[in-house]
């Protein structure tokens, strides 16, 4: 007979399945057992508006639900969205018991469907394996209880830590292997960021593309079938009308400012972009706390920043950057070439700490993972 911990740790593996597929909602995995200790059933989230994890367990147990006990990974929901609460799905289902992961962080239902499952009488244990079900989930958490996304920021430099050449030429710095990991990195992403600048000089498409995300090509389909938002920060709306960025399936919304040229908004929006007038920050450019607060509101989880040294500086001088993604390839281009990030700093006591907290090989480069907790 399994442990609860390694029941709950199966349902996080579930859970992973979703990484790419749930957003809006979060990714969440459940395992039944049933009273004999055999497991019953067992389901994950796998596209918004499908039926949830502990739906598609039920499913799979079918009779051997009555008396079970669930485990999984979020506490059931108890409203109605897309599909019918799970809570209530659980109670008329007949499980003895229910063991969450972490309760729901949505301010305005944390605890309804806990208190719903105890109301009928089902037991309730938890939270188990907290620390690993919130890492399956870190930028709805962080939408439902700060109302931002969370933000990572990816960049490439070379070993002497330069992104691009003085003309802004900086394609393939790296290689392959670290380009299909930006491909998975932009495919759990709700957004993707970029400036009006790294349009004009690299005229990227900023889209998940199955056939570079060395991935099983089931799996890859399924990401790439859920494209994410894509950002243009352009407050002048100086973004070519037949830019990549511009073209396929993926969405793409330009963010401006209110003072932008009516003329320049129109040209864009007929070459099929979304045009969102924001605030400025007082010196004409796109308010980056207000860009995130709207996609907040547009339900985005998590966001990631693929810009030029200038933008991404910004978001992380502001302190809007929560995770730092460098890839750092065995090249020199020079000290011509330009800086990772653009940032204002004279002095070694104005230093920006951050933390790192993995660096791994892919392929000829490497990644190197940071937090920062820096606040302006």
């Amino acid at each position: 007979m399994q442990t609860p911990q390694a029941l709950m740790a199966r349902a996080v593996q579930l859970a992973e399945r979703g990484l790419y597929t749930t957003m809006p909602n979060p990714r969440v995995g459940c395992v039944i057992v049933d009273s004999d200790g055999a497991i019953a059933g067992e389901g994950w989230h796998r596209r918004a508006g499908l039926p949830h994890a502990e739906i598609e367990a039920l499913n799979a147990a079918g009779a051997r639900a009555r008396g079970a006990t669930v485990y999984v990974t979020l506490e059931p929901c108890s409203h109605t969205g897309r599909t019918g609460p799970c809570a209530d799905a659980l109670i008329q289902a007949g499980v003895g018991k229910v063991v969450y992961g972490m309760q729901d962080p949505n301010p305005s239902v944390s605890g309804d469907g806990l208190r719903k499952l105890k109301d009928a009488g089902i037991e309730v244990e938890g939270p188990l394996l907290e620390v690993q079900c919130r890492a399956l989930n870190p930028g709805f958490i962080k939408r439902m209880t700060l109302g931002l996304p969370l933000v990572r920021s990816k960049s490439a430099m070379s070993l002497d830590g330069r992104t691009a050449m003085a003309s802004g030429e900086s394609k393939w710095v790296t290689g392959p292997a670290a380009r299909a990991d930006v491909q998975r990195l932009r495919a759990r992403s709700c957004a993707v960021i970029t400036g009006v600048e790294t349009v004009r000089f690299d005229n990227p498409n900023l889209n998940v593309r199955a056939d570079e995300m060395a991935l099983e090509l089931l799996a890859a389909e399924d990401a790439a079938g859920v494209q994410p938002l894509r950002v243009i920060v352009d407050s002048k709306l100086r973004t070519p009308s037949k830019a990549f960025i511009l073209q396929g399936d993926a969405p793409t919304l330009v963010v401006t400012t209110e003072a932008a040229d009516a003329a320049r908004r129109e040209r864009l929006e007929k070459a099929g972009a979304e045009v969102v007038a924001l605030a400025d920050d007082g010196n004409g450019h796109v308010d980056l706390l207000a860009l995130l607060q709207e996609l907040a509101r547009r339900q985005c989880n998590e966001v990631l920043v693929e810009s030029g040294a200038t933008l991404s500086g910004e978001f992380l001088y502001r302190g809007h950057i929560d995770e730092l993604i460098v890839y750092v390839a065995p090249k020199l281009l020079g000290s011509t070439a330009r800086p990772l990030f653009e940032l204002p700093i004279a002095r070694m006591g104005s230093m920006l700490p951050v933390t790192i907290t993995d660096m791994r090989a892919v392929g000829h480069d490497w990644r190197i993972t940071a937090t920062t907790d820096i606040e302006r």
